[in-house]
């Protein structure tokens, strides 16, 4: 999809409202008022609400699959398995590397993944493993090699706590900042943030598990 000015106010609107208030509860129209365009203009350049969710994603996603995608090349080039914490890294520092339209796009989509996560949103769910499903197996891949012991389904459970972990920390980040400045004194950065959860992300991932989990459901 070619994106011209039309398509970005409308991805902008639309990734604001949708963040703010849920995509079941944000209307088409008051994406078009809030892009300054015509309902006519969303219909021709996305045909749908869920086309729209889906491009909100892939806006943000494209550019991070890509750079993941070759920072994986590299690995698997070299022909040396990395440490669990440095895949967890990598992450972050593959987030960091996408290009900003704004000081808030991490915060944003961090609570679109939440809210995603929360309304159950199948076609999403589908949209995204059809395009990226590749490139993060491939790094799941790597995963599941540096945490030998976890079973694939506990490793299923764990991922998902990561992600909660991540969401929670990064969606309200300026608000943990500003307690934190608060209380201790001390600014913390987005960057310096990610970083800090590095570990605690490794620790929660290589914790034993309890003895009477069974191996799979």
């Amino acid at each position: 999809m070619a994106h011209n000015d039309t398509v970005e106010r409308i991805l902008d609107a639309a990734e604001i409202l949708f963040a703010e208030k849920g995509f079941a509860e944000t209307s088409l129209r008051s994406i078009t008022s809030r892009a300054n365009v015509n309902l006519a203009a969303v219909n021709y350049h996305f045909g749908s609400k869920k086309v729209l969710i889906q491009a909100v994603f892939t806006r943000f996603l494209d550019p991070f699959a890509e750079g993941l995608s070759k920072t994986l090349d590299d690995i698997e080039a070299a022909g040396k398995e990395p440490e669990l914490e440095a895949l967890i890294a990598l992450l972050f520092k593959e987030v960091l590397k996408v290009k900003p339209r704004g000081q808030n796009d991490i915060k944003i989509f961090m609570r679109l993944l939440a809210i995603a996560y929360a309304q159950a949103q199948g076609h999403l769910r589908k949209h995204l493993q059809n395009i990226y499903g590749t490139v993060f197996r491939r790094y799941l891949k790597l995963v599941m090699v540096a945490a030998p012991d976890l079973p694939l389904y506990e490793l299923y459970w764990r991922i998902n706590f990561m992600m909660g972990s991540v969401i929670f920390t990064l969606s309200d980040f300026d608000t943990l900042d500003a307690i934190g400045q608060a209380e201790h004194q001390q600014k913390a950065s987005m960057e310096q943030t990610m970083m800090r959860l590095v570990p605690f992300l490794v620790s929660g991932m290589q914790a034993p598990r309890p003895e009477d989990m069974p191996e799979r459901p």
